[in-house]
């Protein structure tokens, strides 16, 4: 008989890539996770795994096996949800994770209605980039996430994942208060294009965004600075440091920065909410999302 726990060791090395990055995010000590995957092994009577120096790859008896855990893991969470909703009814806590600016947007004007709404609901919110949060979704570390869309984004069709799209919004030019082009009422990505920039981190889906919208316009971005704050990107700017593009409802007021809108087609930041389909039909993360959604219709 094939053992859940073990079943889970296999999914956190396939979506780590390493036994001690899977270790990491289990609790466990990487010769303990190597003992269960070498158990799961057996118990299937096939090889899951293909060693290649420290790191390891899913044979095509894992892949299968693993198409098969995600159906597991979702029943047996499932399970497990509908057992605490009959123990205490429909009080409980929901893990948010959210990006600085939807938390500002999103999740605290969401707060007043939902003690309204739910009273038996405690909400917990945690900061994390809009590329990271799935990340926390998936580890278990989470029960929502907000996020951005991006290239290394999971796929629509992902079936551990429910997506409930929220807002898109453009991007804006942020330019210094003395900058040649201050008296154009729209930018043309070529006019920045001899222009220090100030860019957020690698890593950060925002800048790919950035970077793409230059390259279209046919030149690369010469980045001097880096922050991941708006604020600081908006002070950078303020200061001459350079030129950015900005989403919209990111960019701080008051600022001493100037905005001035792009031409179409603008580059856009497409905000979802993602939640385990495990627990898609939650009542607390339902009523959570209902409350999203509709804060997020009037943005």
């Amino acid at each position: 008989m094939i053992e859940v726990r073990r079943l889970r060791v296999l999914r956190a090395l396939a979506d780590h890539g390493t036994v001690t990055a899977a270790a990491e995010v289990l609790h466990l000590t990487p010769s303990a996770v190597s003992q269960q995957l070498a158990a799961l092994e057996s118990e299937v009577g096939q090889e899951l795994l293909e060693r290649r120096g420290r790191r390891v790859a899913i044979t095509s008896a894992g892949r299968l096996l693993l198409e098969h855990t995600d159906t597991i893991l979702t029943e047996v969470e499932r399970a497990e949800d509908a057992m605490r909703l009959h123990a205490n009814g429909a009080n409980g806590e929901v893990r948010v994770v959210a990006f600085a600016t939807a938390i500002t947007l999103l999740v605290a004007p969401a707060l007043p209605r939902l003690r309204e709404t739910t009273p038996g609901l405690d909400l917990v919110v945690r900061d994390a980039e809009g590329h990271e949060g799935i990340t926390h979704l998936l580890d278990g570390d989470a029960d929502l996430a907000i996020a951005v869309e991006h290239r290394g984004s999971p796929r629509p069709d992902d079936r551990r994942l429910v997506r409930i799209p929220l807002y898109a919004e453009p991007f804006v030019a942020v330019l210094p208060p003395t900058h040649p082009a201050a008296d154009q009422n729209t930018i043309e990505l070529a006019m920045l294009a001899n222009d220090d920039w100030v860019m957020t981190a690698p890593g950060n889906p925002i800048r790919d965004v950035v970077v793409l919208a230059c390259e279209q316009a046919g030149f690369q971005p010469r980045i001097v600075h880096q922050s991941d704050d708006f604020r600081a990107v908006a002070a950078l700017v303020a200061a001459g440091g350079g030129v950015s593009l900005v989403p919209r409802l990111a960019v701080p007021e008051p600022t001493l920065a100037l905005i001035r809108p792009l031409p179409d087609p603008v580059p856009a930041r497409r905000v979802y909410a993602a939640v385990r389909a495990s627990r898609a039909d939650h009542p607390l993360i339902t009523a959570t999302l209902a409350i999203l959604t509709e804060v997020a219709e009037k943005l």
